[in-house]
């Protein structure tokens, strides 16, 4: 690797993002990486997957936020940044690529590459960043490794990935066990080498060096920002050209183009999963400072003397959109909800704009009502989730397509949307995408009683559509998809063909009631819950929906009769998470969320009003 005349390079480093599609192995490699650098001791404990910090990232099994650690290895260090592989958290995968000098793209031996993995693998080819190919979990039983190499091949000449950028090396890994190689195994065997040495040759040899200008000002990109009781806001920074040192005066440059002088007052760099205090940090550095309480992501720390402004973040824009706002319930206050007032929601989702950049915020007409857009649903389930284990009481409305208008006529965001299921629901699952709109794209075959569909959906025919095919499949089934554009309105897209039961009253849910509105379909509370006006108590077989007491009680007589009552069974109530709540949502119904529950409930409370609001929307189309 030659560098320009004038410019020198950092030998010592490598900044290196892992990238890949959902559950291929990502943060188990960074784990197996940092025991083998020694980054923990001989009796430490420490979790698996290590790197998954976040309470919901332990639950879910996935990365939703982009971290980076730093890995010693000989006289090198490689700072990793371990990244989302979900598209809905593509600001975070965008984010980490601005940081690092190079990518380790990780695909399943068994898998292949499938639509996140085209999503991060797109990303890096844009920002022309050299890529290492790990085919991971090379020992999995059903493990088919040339395959999957030629589907890469394919997928890097499909995405006009340039020659030198095909010509990259092979890497063949087990990240569970900590090993990988340079030779291609058999198919279901380990590699070759004992510990993953093969890979952090590669890194070293493939990623370059970070360079620099030694005669150019200071130049540092905020590329992340954490917080800290203690320090309050910390901003991550990767500095490009310059010193950056701990008590120096620095100009900020805002995205605006305004600058301030700042003093940095406290400056970190990162060693396994510590952030120890340096007094100094170098070109190619990912440092963390304090100091500047209302720094941004994109902003630059400069010299005072010369500032010089670094390129601001760019990030694609959202593509599903919903209704966020105050719990308005005749419950609301009454489950240990805290924050229940419009301001705190307000004070919270900026807060969550500082550093989420794929995110958007936009008035509506109510004052105490907001319309939320990200990437997809998952992002914004994720942030409804969190904010109500914070203490926040919301009421959320159902998720929709963010359209826009394009030479006069309305476009949708579009989706590619990947499936693989066993052979026998082949007619079920193409059924099920057709009535979405979706157009299937490739079929394949490959020979084990499995197929895999490509189709292109549009992303509002996505939106319930989880719970259906898993319930179409038998739950075998898998399913991933990821933005690919805009294209234009693809037609109206029929709901769920199910109305709800909606109780017509306040009180306590009955066992004697429930029992006989089993019959009339699926029940969505227990016995002793507490119900009121307006909340869905269950799905209707048909496609009405059902005012229904489900609060009635037994009459009780001095009667006697001849023979005892017989035993009454009631079926399990079905209860649903937030994400299925969303799913199930029709146009007139919202989801109420509190620190303890999740409740379908009508929009409109009262069954008279919403009567004549139907009324209204008839005479109206």
């Amino acid at each position: 690797m030659t560098t320009a005349p004038g410019l020198a390079t950092r030998d010592d480093l490598r900044n290196v993002a892992i990238v890949a599609h959902v559950d291929h192995g990502k943060t188990t490699l960074v784990d197996a990486m940092l025991w083998q650098s020694g980054a923990f001791g001989a009796h430490a404990h420490v979790n698996e997957r290590v790197m998954d910090s976040n309470d919901l990232e332990r639950e879910k099994g996935i990365t939703i936020l982009a971290k980076n650690t730093a890995v010693k290895h000989g006289g090198l260090t490689v700072n990793i940044i371990d990244t989302p592989g979900h598209a809905d958290f593509g600001g975070e995968v965008e984010r980490g690529l601005s940081m690092v000098d190079g990518v380790v793209l990780l695909v399943d031996a068994s898998e292949g590459p499938l639509p996140q993995t085209r999503f991060v693998l797109r990303k890096a080819l844009e920002a022309n960043l050299p890529v290492i190919l790990v085919i991971n979990k090379v020992d999995r039983p059903d493990a088919r490794i040339a395959e999957v190499v030629d589907a890469c091949y394919e997928l890097f000449m499909d995405l006009d990935a340039s020659e030198e950028q095909i010509e990259f090396p092979i890497v063949y890994a087990s990240a569970k066990v900590g090993r990988a190689s340079l030779n291609r195994p058999q198919d279901s065997q380990l590699p070759d080498s004992e510990n993953l040495e093969p890979l952090f040759d590669t890194i070293k040899s493939t990623v370059p060096a970070p360079v620099y200008d030694p005669t150019a000002p200071l130049q540092a990109h905020v590329t992340n920002l954490d917080a800290s009781s203690y320090l309050g806001r910390i901003a991550l920074c990767r500095v490009h050209n310059g010193t950056l040192k701990r008590g120096q005066q620095a100009a900020w440059i805002k995205h605006d183009g305004s600058i301030e002088r700042v003093k940095i007052t406290e400056l970190y760099l990162t060693e396994a999963l510590e952030r120890k205090q340096a007094d100094e940090a170098g070109p190619g550095d990912i440092a963390a400072i304090a100091g500047i309480a209302d720094i941004m992501i994109g902003d630059t720390l400069a010299d005072p003397n010369d500032p010089r402004p670094l390129p601001l973040i760019t990030v694609d824009e959202p593509a599903i959109s919903m209704t966020l706002g105050t719990n308005t319930s005749p419950l609301a206050g009454r489950e240990r909800g805290t924050k229940v007032t419009a301001r705190l929601v307000k004070d919270r989702l900026d807060r969550e704009l500082i550093g989420n950049v794929s995110l958007q915020v936009l008035p509506t007409e109510r004052p105490d009502a907001w319309e939320v857009r990200g990437r997809g649903e998952l992002a914004l389930a994720i942030l409804v989730e969190t904010m109500r284990r914070e203490g926040y009481e919301l009421t959320v409305g159902r998720p929709s397509a963010v359209t826009r208008e394009i030479d006069g006529k309305t476009h949708e965001p579009f989706e590619r949307l990947s499936i693989d299921v066993p052979e026998e629901y082949l007619g079920a699952v193409t059924q099920l995408v057709s009535v979405r709109r979706g157009r299937m794209e490739t079929m394949t075959n490959h020979g084990t009683g499995w197929i895999r569909l490509a189709f292109l959906v549009p992303s509002r025919g996505l939106i319930g559509f989880r719970t259906q095919f898993l319930t179409e499949t038998r739950g075998t089934g898998i399913a991933h998809h990821v933005f690919e554009g805009y294209e234009p309105w693809a037609g109206e897209i029929r709901g769920r063909a199910t109305g709800s039961l909606v109780a017509d009253r306040t009180g306590a849910s009955n066992s004697y009631a429930m029992f006989n509105l089993q019959e009339r379909g699926s029940l969505f509370v227990s016995p002793t819950t507490e119900v009121y006006e307006g909340m869905i108590v269950g799905e209707n077989s048909r496609a009405d929906d059902m005012d229904v007491n489900i609060t009635k009680e037994k009459k009780v007589t001095n009667m006697r009769q001849s023979t005892a009552d017989e035993l009454e069974r009631l079926v399990p109530p079905r209860i649903l998470s937030l994400e299925q709540a969303l799913e199930f949502c029709a146009e007139d119904e919202c989801v109420e969320v509190t620190p303890t529950a999740v409740r379908l409930r009508k929009t409109v409370l009262d069954a008279k009003e919403r009567g004549r609001v139907r009324g209204r929307i008839s005479r109206e189309q």
